[in-house]
């Protein structure tokens, strides 16, 4: 069992580093907010006064934070950066959705201290952060790769190696690119049915069924009442917020722009999304979106 420090306990990195106590690790957590230290502490994690005390001793360093300027603060500070106290030969795994370019600058300034480093960003959402089926997908070298798996497993069943330091990111807006564009079209598709008479089971069933199938439609319906459990049907609480998809469809627009690549979808559905947030509903799952349709 490793000695592990956890910096970051929000909606996901709260369910993650419970799991690694589950498990049978050495958890110390680090948060600004103190309850969030003590929902984990509870389940038999320790804590200590600052994120410099709790990564002296640890074998591995997860950190779980909002944005880039917050990873690039946290470890390479030249004041409070965690770079001037973690231990030589020990591990860093960054699991916030950031951009690549930051995880690549982290990576190579932690690597000259004989630290390593992986950018690990998850998909999975709340439920499964609690449950602990999280998908994992994994930038940085072989050797590195294979060190942070079994820790990763004690967090996820999905662990993939996606390529070297920033690969990781790369998946992630990927992925969440498609998953907003899936969402999008179905919202638009089932309010299309409502507006002409059907019911949206129904037609959820049908196209479940025929080649509209996907996630969205099959697993995290987007209409109100035609899945029990998931956020449309408890008021789109709970869940992925909307804030937070339009910030993940802002990066994958500036790696687009990098690349020179033509992402005509995910533009159109970062527009949208940045307007439904602006309309009042960042705080709520993306899945409502969907009302954005409504007649």
């Amino acid at each position: 069992m490793a000695n592990i420090a956890f910096i970051g306990l929000g909606n996901m990195g709260g369910p993650m580093a419970t799991n690694l106590v589950k498990a049978g690790h050495q958890v110390c957590v680090f948060d600004l907010s103190e309850s969030a230290v003590a929902q984990v502490v509870e389940q038999g994690a320790s804590t200590k006064t600052s994120a410099i005390d709790c990564v002296k001793d640890a074998q591995f360093i997860i950190s779980m934070l909002p944005a880039g300027k917050h990873v690039d603060a946290v470890y390479l500070s030249p004041e409070t950066g965690l770079i001037n106290h973690i231990a030589k030969g020990s591990t860093v795994i960054d699991s916030s959705t950031i951009d690549a370019t930051t995880s690549r600058k982290v990576a190579t300034a932690l690597a000259e201290q004989g630290i390593n480093f992986v950018d690990a960003p998850v998909s999975g959402g709340v439920g499964g952060a609690v449950a602990g089926t999280l998908s994992f997908m994994v930038g940085g070298s072989d050797d590195e790769f294979n060190q942070v798996e079994p820790i990763l497993g004690a967090m996820g069943k999905n662990i993939f190696h996606a390529g070297d330091h920033g690969a990781g990111q790369i998946a992630k807006v990927c992925n969440n690119m498609l998953l907003s564009v899936l969402m999008v079209g179905t919202s638009e598709a089932l309010q299309l049915g409502l507006a002409n008479g059907l019911d949206a089971k129904v037609l959820s069933n049908i196209m479940s069924k025929s080649s509209g199938s996907n996630w969205t439609l099959d697993v995290y319906n987007p209409c109100p009442d035609v899945m029990e459990n998931v956020p449309s049907s408890n008021n789109y609480q709970g869940g992925f917020m909307v804030d937070l998809m339009a910030k993940d469809l802002g990066l994958a627009m500036d790696t687009a722009v990098t690349s020179q690549s033509s992402t005509p979808m995910g533009a159109l559905a970062r527009n949208l999304y940045a307007m439904h947030a602006a309309s009042g509903n960042g705080g709520k799952d993306f899945s409502s979106i969907f009302n954005l349709f409504d007649k």
